[in-house]
């Protein structure tokens, strides 16, 4: 059984800050494909399509047929622990500062026997578990042996924070909280054990009202005067909060409807374009730096950065055309500073509604969004590692049509649907 994570003590800010190792995260690009899938939360092997093997490590071609047919199939991870050691040294710097370290060799009930990290819970050999693939500090996958039947405090598992953005005892910046959307956001982390959690609001002279009263009375709840548009104001509040945030959730959006030739003028798109893709620019160059500072700094260091998107920005959908446009450049900076935060282990997540049950999607028929459901998908990507979300099932189905075919789907979405 897990013992319940204990709130760390202060850091004494005489001490040092501690810089991050990163675990070893040379792969090939036909290993890539198990990470591409651990991205979104999914354990897969190569299948042969023509004697049906599944195989591990990943290779070009199958091991038994030799054929090239090979396609990433999802697993169940159920199998047997055949042993397991401890590792008490290491030379690589990343799992030397965290010795000791458990490792077991599991024989899946597909095939392949497999070398993976172990879950605390995991007693000794033989006994039955299940694999399942996380990201690690370096974003690639590996694989972790957990217990068929966990605890309830299993998630405060030491390794398996490593592998994690648990928000519990970490502090959080919501970039606009006057939404319902935000706010659902706000209570979703004060739930999950936030410690702190900033709360951004525009135009904070105006009265507040529409459930900010509400969120503002919650005792882990700090409002901060926070508009994307204003460059000054974002430095100004990441000088006097950024050395201390552990999760960055960008949820600030304009969402406007129409196209481009139902309205006059390029003001409206100017406006998305600004909080859409110039906010989270201004964000990132003022927040980032401190983040990637402080990836290392304890049990609470920080750890993710979460952007908002729109499953819109796979694919424009006409009727909200030019905010699919500032989401699509969102998603293509994301990616951007995806790279850039990896070499220092901060995980950035994308998440990709479909359409939110909210002002701007009120002619939009259903099935909608709800903002808490949203809320809840933010925190389990947290707590599973993963990087990217298509919370709904609108963001469901665009995905597999997207992946299908985009062309197809690009000319579906031009005809009105």
């Amino acid at each position: 059984m897990t013992m319940p994570m204990m709130r760390p003590p202060r850091k004494n800010p005489v001490l040092r800050t501690r810089q991050m190792n990163l675990p070893p995260g040379a792969r090939g690009r036909v290993a890539l494909g198990l990470t591409a899938a651990a991205a979104e939360g999914r354990f897969e092997l190569q299948t042969c399509d023509d004697c049906g093997t599944v195989q591990y490590p990943p290779r070009e071609v199958c091991h038994k047929c030799l054929s090239a047919a090979l396609r990433w199939r999802q697993q169940s991870g159920e199998g047997e622990l055949l042993g397991s050691t401890t590792l008490h040294h290491s030379n690589d710097l990343f799992f030397r500062e965290r010795l000791p370290w458990r490792l077991g060799l599991v024989h899946l009930d597909a095939g392949p026997t497999l070398m993976v990290h172990l879950h605390g819970e995991v007693g000794d050999a033989p006994q039955r578990v299940r694999v399942g693939a996380r990201l690690d500090r370096a974003g690639q996958a590996v694989l972790i042996g957990f217990p068929n039947e966990g605890s309830a405090h299993m998630a405060d598992d030491k390794m398996l924070r490593e592998m994690t953005s648990d928000p519990k005892f970490r502090k959080a910046l919501v970039t606009d909280g006057k939404t319902e959307t935000g706010q659902a956001i706000v209570r979703a982390l004060v739930k999950a054990g936030a410690d702190i959690v900033w709360v951004g609001h525009a135009e904070p002279w105006k009265k507040m009202g529409d459930g900010l009263d509400d969120i503002s009375a919650l005792p882990q709840v700090t409002l901060v005067p926070l508009d994307l548009t204003n460059g000054r104001q974002v430095t100004e509040l990441a000088g006097s909060i950024g050395g201390k945030v552990d999760i960055v959730i960008n949820n600030a959006e304009v969402h406007r409807t129409f196209g481009i030739g139902a309205r006059r003028g390029t003001d409206v798109a100017k406006a998305e374009m600004d909080i859409n893709y110039f906010g989270l620019l201004r964000l990132a160059q003022e927040f980032g730096p401190a983040l990637k500072g402080r990836s290392a700094d304890g049990a609470t260091g920080a750890t993710a950065w979460v952007n908002l998107l729109s499953i819109y920005a796979l694919s424009n959908f006409p009727p909200h055309g030019t905010f699919s446009a500032s989401k699509a450049a969102a998603h293509s900076l994301a990616q951007c500073l995806r790279a850039e935060m990896r070499p220092a282990g901060i995980r950035v997540i994308n998440v990709f509604p479909g359409p939110i049950d909210d002002e701007w999607n009120q002619h939009t028929p259903p099935p909608k969004l709800a903002p808490t459901a949203l809320a809840n998908a933010i925190v389990k990507a947290l707590r599973d590692g993963v990087e990217d979300v298509y919370p709904g099932d609108v963001a469901q189905e665009w995905l597999e049509r997207w992946r299908d075919n985009p062309k197809v789907l690009e000319r579906e979405l031009a005809a009105g649907g």
